[in-house]
């Protein structure tokens, strides 16, 4: 693609800043590469609020990181696997008035368990580190630095992230992010989210910076509100005609898939080997019970540990079923956490997951006391994992190391205003607050 010229971008700092870039750029001189600019610097210290010594320690860490995955040698020339260039659903479609390259990820097209089953989780990585540096790449050439990102949820499914292995990896790959490319967003729209999303957001933030929170902007499946938007903050001309824009490909299709890679269902002649059968999630089997009619099955789990997660999957033969999850605090207090409702579990499989408190007790409910005249066979898998850790990656031979960092804290700020009233949360959570029943499709 080629770069437009663009004037480049100033910096408006005050005394207090100019004196910190000053010093910071004197503290880390004896790392710096001649790209290493102002801009560049800057983002450091913005991330660390101006704090020289925490910039310098975040920019040294990272470069040590640059060093071991080979960013600026090895992985120049590093071949991703067939399958990740056959299936990794991003492109660029072209540029914003300031020079911000615009970046397009069909999130519902990443098949991230197909993807462990293809490759060592290790090349997704280098492959995500490869997308990121080659974009940064483009901001640099206009002269802007960062970049737009528009995540298009429609027909997101949560249930492949309930997944432990799944949900890991897409962990991993922010916390690299914001350890090693600080402040290189503009903003990021997240369009089409659907209520289940709300849910998982509110797990993957707590890994987020609060710097890249308040650039994310979340709407709704209202195209007419976000293509607007979209046009008037980036330009008819550099978005997909599907975004409100005015580019197709050469045959018509709104999506631009010539510069967009839409990803999809990975055929499983890519497999390396079955990981799920290797995973001990998934090696539990269903329970199968009868619940007689006018009756309720009441299952209870005792959580100990903050951050564990409740999980459930079930399926019933022929009839829907109420279901609900409460929880008893230490004060006996007891709460909704998911409103009690009819499932439709005998037409898709209901799976979800919940983010749950400690120390409580977690009842889950199957309530049949509705029937007077049909008793329900129901196909459950209810249990509880443990917190998904802070994880750090290095790379090893042949796989990656996943250690806790004792020194970080996740941010706790949740997303602005804006953002929340987009989501439309009270509609969007539907009483369920933390949790979801996500169906399986």
């Amino acid at each position: 693609m080629s770069v437009p010229k663009y004037v480049k971008r100033k910096l408006d700092l005050d005394d207090i800043q100019k004196f910190a870039l000053m010093k910071f750029r004197r503290n880390v001189s004896d790392i710096l590469q001649p790209h290493h600019d102002d801009h560049f610097l800057c983002r450091w210290l913005i991330a660390r609020s101006w704090n020289c010594e925490n910039a310098e320690k975040m920019l040294r860490d990272s470069m040590k990181w640059r060093q071991e995955y080979g960013v600026d040698t090895e992985l120049k020339t590093w071949e991703a696997p067939e399958v990740i260039k056959k299936y990794e659903p991003v492109g660029c479609c072209g540029y914003d008035a300031d020079g911000a390259p615009v970046i397009i990820v069909p999130f519902a097209g990443l098949d991230v368990v197909g993807m462990l089953h293809s490759v060592p989780k290790e090349d997704l990585i280098k492959a995500t580190i490869q997308i990121l540096e080659r974009n940064l790449d483009l901001a640099f050439a206009t002269g802007y630095n960062e970049l737009i990102v528009i995540f298009d949820m429609d027909n997101f499914n949560l249930r492949q992230y309930l997944w432990r292995p799944a949900a890991e990896v897409v962990i991993t790959l922010i916390q690299m992010y914001e350890a090693n490319y600080p402040e290189i967003l503009k903003v990021c729209y997240i369009i089409n989210a659907p209520r289940v999303f709300a849910v998982g957001f509110n797990i993957v933030k707590k890994f987020m910076g609060p710097c890249t929170i308040n650039k994310i902007k979340i709407y709704k499946h209202d195209p007419a509100k976000w293509k607007k938007i979209l046009v008037e903050k980036i330009g008819a001309d550099n978005l997909p005609k599907y975004f409100g824009g005015n580019l197709t490909d050469p045959d018509g299709n709104p999506r631009l898939t010539t510069k967009i890679a839409q990803g999809g269902k990975i055929p499983e002649s890519y497999y390396m080997k079955n990981l799920q059968k290797d995973d001990p999630e998934n090696e539990k089997e269903y329970t199968i019970v009868t619940i007689k009619k006018g009756d309720k099955l009441k299952l209870k789990f005792e959580v100990d540990e903050e951050g564990s997660f409740l999980r459930w999957d079930f399926r019933t033969d022929n009839h829907d079923i109420r279901f609900g999850v409460n929880y008893t605090d230490k004060e006996d207090k007891v709460t909704t956490a998911v409103a009690l409702n009819r499932v439709s579990a005998h037409q898709i499989d209901e799976a979800g997951v919940l983010a749950c408190q400690s120390p409580a007790t977690y009842t889950v409910i199957f309530d049949n006391s509705y029937s007077l005249l049909r008793s329900k066979k129901l196909f459950y898998k209810v249990y509880v994992t443990p917190p998904i850790k802070e994880l750090s990656v290095t790379p090893t031979d042949g796989d990656i190391s996943l250690f806790k960092e004792e020194d970080k804290k996740p941010s706790e700020k949740i997303m602005d205003a804006d953002a929340l009233n987009e989501l439309e949360a009270k509609e969007m959570t539907n009483g369920m607050e933390k949790a979801v029943i996500s169906p399986v499709h």
